[in-house]
Formats: C-alpha cells, structure tokens, sequence
C-alpha cells in the first residue's frame, strides 16, 4: 500500500466534473484507491463517493492506493486530484 496527503486546489473543490475525470482515470486500474477526509473515507472510483466526501478547495485528503498497480495509480490520480495534472 502507497500513501500520499493531497491539497485540493481547485478553487470550488470536488464537484461533478472533477469527481467524474478522478473516477474515470481510477477505474483504468486493478488497485483499490480510496481517499480519507476530516469526515470519513471516499471510494475513489466511485463518483457517489467522492461527491458525497464534500472536499472543498484548500482541504487535505490522504490518498491510498493497494494492488498491484499502486504506485502508478498514485502517481496519476495525486496529479489529477491536485489540480495539477490535465485542466479540467
């Protein structure tokens, strides 16, 4: 299991648009990713729970990817979920 703590940096947080990109991108892999929030914990290929965790803009999740394609699955989702990979 990999692990790394993540700045949202989208101004409004993680709404529909970037919730759907983040699910799609992490269906591509075998891994179990989640994310974990001041309040719970989000099935990150889910769109219901990453919609449902209410990160904003400014927050700090943890990610955690576990399987066999782990740290690829970090890499891309940590660019992704900080803003700092494709524009969305």
């Amino acid at each position: 299991m990999v692990s790394k703590k993540l700045i949202i940096r989208y101004p409004s947080g993680l709404e529909l648009e970037q919730a759907g990109a983040i699910c799609k991108k992490a269906v591509q892999y075998k891994s179990l990713i989640t994310f974990a929030y001041p309040d719970g914990t989000a099935n990150v290929k889910s769109v219901l729970s990453v919609l449902g965790s209410c990160v904003r803009g400014g927050d700090e999740v943890e990610l955690f990817c576990d399987g066999v394609d782990e740290v690829e699955a970090l890499q891309a989702l940590a660019e992704l979920i900080t803003g700092g990979g494709n524009s969305l």
